[in-house]
Protein backbone atom coordinates (compact mmCIF):
# COMPACT_ATOMS: atom_id res chain seq x y z
CA UNK A 1 0.00 0.00 0.00
CA UNK A 2 1.31 3.42 -0.87
CA UNK A 3 1.63 6.16 1.76
CA UNK A 4 -0.99 8.32 0.06
CA UNK A 5 -3.58 5.50 0.23
CA UNK A 6 -2.72 4.86 3.90
CA UNK A 7 -3.12 8.59 4.65
CA UNK A 8 -6.47 8.67 2.89
CA UNK A 9 -7.76 5.62 4.76
CA UNK A 10 -6.58 7.11 8.05
CA UNK A 11 -8.18 10.48 7.27
CA UNK A 12 -11.42 8.68 6.40
CA UNK A 13 -11.42 7.06 9.83
CA UNK A 14 -10.67 3.55 8.60
CA UNK A 15 -8.83 1.11 10.87
CA UNK A 16 -5.27 0.93 9.53
CA UNK A 17 -3.64 -1.04 12.35
CA UNK A 18 -3.47 -4.20 10.25
CA UNK A 19 -1.35 -2.27 7.74
CA UNK A 20 1.29 -1.30 10.31
CA UNK A 21 4.26 -3.30 11.61
CA UNK A 22 4.37 -2.32 15.29
CA UNK A 23 7.07 -4.82 16.30
CA UNK A 24 9.77 -2.16 16.03
CA UNK A 25 7.67 0.78 17.21
CA UNK A 26 9.24 3.04 19.82
CA UNK A 27 7.86 5.93 21.83
CA UNK A 28 10.24 8.90 21.54
CA UNK A 29 11.58 10.16 24.87
CA UNK A 30 9.84 7.27 26.67
CA UNK A 31 12.72 4.81 26.90
CA UNK A 32 13.42 3.86 30.47
CA UNK A 33 16.66 3.69 32.38
CA UNK A 34 17.01 2.31 35.87
CA UNK A 35 18.44 4.63 38.54
CA UNK A 36 19.05 4.20 42.23
CA UNK A 37 18.02 6.89 44.69
CA UNK A 38 18.50 6.81 48.44
CA UNK A 39 15.60 8.15 50.52
CA UNK A 40 15.34 8.68 54.27
CA UNK A 41 13.05 6.18 55.99
CA UNK A 42 10.49 8.84 56.93
CA UNK A 43 10.15 9.74 53.25
CA UNK A 44 9.69 6.11 52.22
CA UNK A 45 7.01 5.68 54.87
CA UNK A 46 5.18 8.76 53.57
CA UNK A 47 5.52 7.61 49.98
CA UNK A 48 4.20 4.15 50.86
CA UNK A 49 1.19 5.58 52.70
CA UNK A 50 0.30 7.88 49.83
CA UNK A 51 0.84 5.14 47.25
CA UNK A 52 -1.43 2.78 49.24
CA UNK A 53 -4.07 5.50 49.54
CA UNK A 54 -4.04 5.99 45.77
CA UNK A 55 -3.77 2.26 45.03
CA UNK A 56 -0.49 2.51 43.13
CA UNK A 57 3.06 1.34 43.74
CA UNK A 58 5.77 3.41 45.39
CA UNK A 59 7.58 3.61 42.05
CA UNK A 60 4.44 4.91 40.36
CA UNK A 61 3.84 7.68 42.89
CA UNK A 62 7.47 8.80 42.61
CA UNK A 63 7.28 8.90 38.80
CA UNK A 64 3.91 10.68 38.83
CA UNK A 65 5.08 13.35 41.27
CA UNK A 66 8.38 13.90 39.48
CA UNK A 67 6.60 14.21 36.12
CA UNK A 68 4.13 16.72 37.58
CA UNK A 69 6.94 18.80 39.05
CA UNK A 70 8.96 18.75 35.84
CA UNK A 71 5.91 19.82 33.83
CA UNK A 72 5.30 22.70 36.25
CA UNK A 73 8.81 23.96 35.59
CA UNK A 74 8.68 23.38 31.86
CA UNK A 75 11.48 20.85 32.04
CA UNK A 76 9.71 18.21 29.94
Amino acid sequence: MKARELDTRFDDGDDILDELDLTQAKRPLREQKRVNVDFPLWMLDSLDREAARLGVTRQSIIKIWLAERLEQHGSH
